[in-house]
């Protein structure tokens, strides 16, 4: 298990843009899971939607994209690189994220050879599919390490 701790040491983000709050379970090059406790204390929710908050799709993805992002750059080859999508597939928004949901983040790799690959992404609150898809990424140098 990896605390938001190691997390902040593995990706750059950071509040309010950092949306893994830990890892549960990961699989070295092949697949996560991820946690996100959604609150009212976002700052989304002030504006999205008033009086009817709800997490934008957006967002989802962008929390399974960093998921995936802390299994590839967990990998010795790509430690302090970045994680940048290339591409976003087929993806489906099934059940709305309200503040009070636990948001569990799944990432298994499908492909990953040159800096570049695919996963399949999927969020989920208790057993309802929140949003599925597929992601396209490239791991590229942090310019910021140098």
């Amino acid at each position: 298990m990896l605390t938001n701790i190691d997390i902040q040491k593995i990706l750059p983000h950071r509040y309010p843009f950092l949306l893994v709050d830990k890892v549960v379970e990961m699989e070295e090059g092949k697949s996560i899971t991820g946690i996100k406790n959604v609150t009212i204390n976002e700052p989304f929710f002030q504006g999205h939607f008033p009086g009817n908050p709800i997490m934008p799709g957006v967002l989802i993805t962008e929390a399974l994209a960093q998921v995936g992002a802390v299994l590839l750059l967990s990998m010795p080859e790509n430690k302090g690189k970045l994680g940048v999508f290339t591409g976003i597939n087929n993806f489906k928004f099934r059940r709305q994220v309200v503040p009070g949901d636990t948001l569990t983040l799944h990432a298994e790799l499908l492909l990953y050879r040159h800096g570049m690959g695919k996963a399949n992404v999927r969020a989920t609150v208790g057993d309802e599919v929140a949003a599925m898809g597929e992601i396209s990424f490239a791991v590229i140098d942090n310019k910021a390490n140098e």
